[in-house]
């Protein structure tokens, strides 16, 4: 009779660990309310840290971070492939890659718990999807940009981010304060091309009482609210040359004098800024200080345009239809073919604006499950039309019909008919129909004369 073989439970753990460790590297195996039931060594090397069971998984990967992309997917249930940013054994930031695999018994059974794998985002390779605080990409550069906001977000220097309208500059300026040692400070943002120069000049500098009429009380402007923390300065080639003045004074001194002051006041701000225009042809022009760009751009980070990186198009269009399907007013379970040739081959000027405002005209004006190319404005169904040379947004585009009482499947005919002067064959492609299936509905509809 074979003996009986007994081993105590932390011998068991340990070649668990062991078995994990060997196969899947850094890992945590966690159970389905979130809490960790094994990491490996390799994942305590990653993160630095001992890593205690029962600890949630959330927790123990976000912090306190404000843009938590992880634990939210985890909480829904999704799976996710995602950038967070992680201090190294210097108090260094580095950006670690997760993936999430659910478990299950079967693929019909339900989820046990969830398998993440961890990797250093330096040795993290493969062209899919990462989400990187709010933002899609697969696209080589951006993943590029990702990198670079994490080895710089933790110092001081002014950024300046380059990028065209609509391509998220904000959204790096929100990164970058997020993983920065600032981001339980106050972030503000000012847009320099929103406010003529003598109230800029108030709300970026304050000003003290009688500074002039209607100045009752002392008010702090952006650059003191911003104390501790981080102020972005949106479209920063508008400042006027007298505020650049100031605003190069207040880089120097690390001090601000309001709106009819005399006395500086300290303040500790990092400045970010953005803009769509070249700086040194601003300079060139005599329409910017080269001082105050010098101060600015010391570290330059630029933003690729949509059209740089087609192969973002069709991910960010999947993730906008599943944040609107999500809000219930339509739900786009499938994308004709043709609308994706017709949203890949746009040069997108308005950028992930305009794809964000295409797809909102598309949910308002489309019905059913399928997104058709007749849902599309027509900008970009028909290269030969425009709105005077201006992206379209929600509110620009037209009413498809004036006739009232035509349906709506009705107006969006006689809408694509008119834009292709009655040609029934480039008419049915827009649609997405047959020649002879287009003849069907205009018999049926009543729109055969």
């Amino acid at each position: 009779m074979t003996a009986r073989y007994e081993v105590d439970l932390d011998t068991r753990l340990n070649a668990i660990r062991d078995a994990f460790d060997e196969v899947c590297g850094a890992a945590l195996v966690l159970d389905p309310d979130l809490h960790v039931v094994l990491g490996t060594k390799r994942a305590e090397a990653l993160l630095g840290f001992p890593i205690v069971t029962g600890e949630l998984a959330p927790k123990l990967l976000c912090g306190e971070s404000v843009k938590r992309p992880v634990a939210e997917a985890l909480v829904a249930g999704r799976p996710v492939s995602a950038y967070i940013p992680r201090p190294g054994p210097g108090g260094e930031l580095h950006m670690l890659h997760i993936r999430s695999l659910p478990l299950a018994v079967s693929s019909s059974g339900p989820r046990t718990g969830w398998l993440l794998l961890l990797e250093d985002a330096h040795d993290a390779g493969g062209d899919g999807p990462v989400l990187f605080h709010g933002m899609w990409t697969q696209d080589a550069a951006m993943k590029l940009v990702f990198r670079v906001l994490v080895r710089i977000a933790d110092g001081d220097d002014t950024v300046l981010v380059r990028g065209e309208t609509g391509a998220g500059k904000e959204l790096i300026a929100n990164a970058l304060h997020a993983l920065s040692r600032r981001s339980k400070g106050p972030l503000r943002v000012i847009n320099c091309a929103a406010l003529p120069p003598n109230l800029l000049e108030s709300e970026l500098f304050g000003h003290i009482r009688g500074a002039f009429t209607g100045a009752v009380r002392d008010t702090p402007g952006h650059m003191q609210l911003a104390d501790g923390g981080t102020l972005f300065l949106d479209e920063v080639a508008e400042l006027p040359l007298e505020l650049q003045a100031k605003l190069l004074r207040v880089l120097e001194t690390r001090t601000v004098i309001p709106v009819g002051g005399r006395e500086p006041i300290p303040i500790d701000v990092r400045i970010v800024s953005a803009t769509h225009r070249a700086l040194r042809k601003e300079v060139e022009g005599g329409r910017f200080r080269a001082d105050l760009m010098y101060r600015l751009r010391v570290i330059p980070v630029y933003l690729p345009p949509l059209r740089a990186r087609r192969g973002d198009i069709r991910l960010l269009t999947e993730k906008l239809i599943e944040s609107a399907n999500a809000q219930g007013r339509r739900r786009v379970d499938h994308v004709a073919p043709a609308t994706w040739q017709f949203l890949e081959a746009h040069d997108w000027p308005g950028n992930i604006r305009e794809l964000r405002n295409v797809l909102a005209y598309a949910y308002a004006i489309g019905e059913g499950p399928i997104l058709a190319p007749s849902d599309l404005p027509a900008e970009l169904v028909d290269r030969g039309f425009s709105f005077d040379g201006q992206t379209s947004s929600v509110a620009e585009v037209p009413v498809l019909s004036s006739e009232p009482t035509l349906s709506v499947e009705a107006q969006r005919i006689v809408h694509v008919l008119e834009r292709t002067a009655g040609n029934r064959e480039r008419a049915a492609k827009i649609l997405g129909l047959s020649r002879v299936t287009l003849w069907r509905r205009m018999r049926d509809l009543g729109l055969l004369k």
